[in-house]
């Protein structure tokens, strides 16, 4: 008997129980994201996420949010595996697209721009052409270092929730980013701060078996009730179900092409001789590893492969599990 013929003992009909061996739901997975923060019973959820994010305080608190019709969202199919459609307005008129990324993917921070300003322009679709358009804020959450520490370069590594936006003399604001890398969270329970206490809640949620004490106040004890997968009904179960599975496919992907280079390098050295297959291996290895990002093998980078030798097949095939970009 499997798990799903043992469902909803106890429970009101049409709920479907948790597994056993889990109890809270991955938040960065695109459906519970949704689920948490993207509904009109949970706006406070996303309106504390926000002024967490922001670092906003007193009168500058977001107070309320309206959630935007889907009609109204900028769908942009490359941006794979994250949210684009949690898309909301403040009380004060100011837009903001948020989202949760689980890969890195080439180019990423240009898609993320491409985003956010397009939300910026499409404002002027509503009929107003007075151009008085109201300032647009992309919050993106990254489940990777999008910018890793540098190492002995003498640059000032960026911080694990950092804000950037167009300034001059002017302080050109309209259009503003922000992003919180989760992997730059290292400090476990001890939080010391929101923001921190927001990393820490989405690095391990899933991994929970009882809301620890470091998340017992609101609004993260709330938040995991959301996430509690024993409040699932069977067609949120298969969501989510469906949701995790095309995350470990994506993951599994890049990590079967890392080994089939290996392997493929470790075989044709033998029959070709060893330091020839050794190359062409790692060859074929970057290959499958930018066909599993959607990096664009050019002819440019084909030539720069075929030139290659051994320790520079290495350090780009590093390069690219590491940043998932041909930079």
């Amino acid at each position: 008997m499997d798990a799903r013929s043992t469902a909803g003992r106890g429970r009101a009909p049409g709920v479907y129980d948790e597994p056993m061996w889990s109890v809270f739901a991955d938040p960065k997975i695109d459906f519970v994201f949704k689920r948490i923060f993207g509904t009109e019973p949970n706006k406070h959820l996303l309106v504390e996420l926000l002024n967490a994010l922001l670092e906003l305080e007193g009168e500058q608190r977001i107070a309320d949010l309206t959630y935007l019709s889907a009609e109204q969202r900028v769908p942009v199919a490359e941006l794979k595996l994250s949210v684009v459609d949690v898309k909301c307005r403040d009380h004060a008129g100011r837009e903001y697209v948020v989202k949760m990324q689980l890969l890195n993917v080439e180019e990423f921070e240009k898609r993320v721009v491409y985003n956010v300003s397009k939300a910026y322009v499409l404002q002027s679709h509503r009929g107003d052409h007075s151009l008085e358009l109201s300032d647009v804020v992309g919050v993106t959450i990254c489940d990777f270092e999008l910018w890793p520490v540098p190492h002995q370069t003498g640059e000032p590594p960026v911080p694990m929730l950092s804000r950037w936006r167009m300034q001059n003399a002017l302080a050109l604001s309209q259009v503003q980013h922000v992003f919180l890398e989760l992997p730059k969270y290292t400090k476990g329970a001890e939080v010391e701060s929101t923001v921190e206490r927001w990393a820490h809640f989405f690095r391990v949620s899933e991994n929970l078996e009882v809301i620890p004490p470091e998340l017992e106040q609101e609004p993260f004890r709330t938040t995991l009730e959301q996430a509690r997968i024993a409040g699932f009904t069977l067609a949120e179960w298969d969501a989510y179900d469906r949701a995790r599975i095309s995350e470990q496919d994506a993951r599994g992907a890049i990590s079967l092409a890392k080994r089939r280079g290996e392997a493929r390098g470790c075989g044709e050295g033998y029959e070709e001789g060893r330091h020839e297959g050794l190359v062409e291996g790692l060859r074929e290895g970057i290959r499958g590893v930018c066909q599993a990002l959607g990096i664009e093998l050019s002819a440019e980078r084909e030539a720069a492969l075929t030139g290659m030798e051994d320790d520079a097949l290495k350090d780009l095939k590093d390069r690219l599990l590491r940043e998932r970009r041909w930079s």
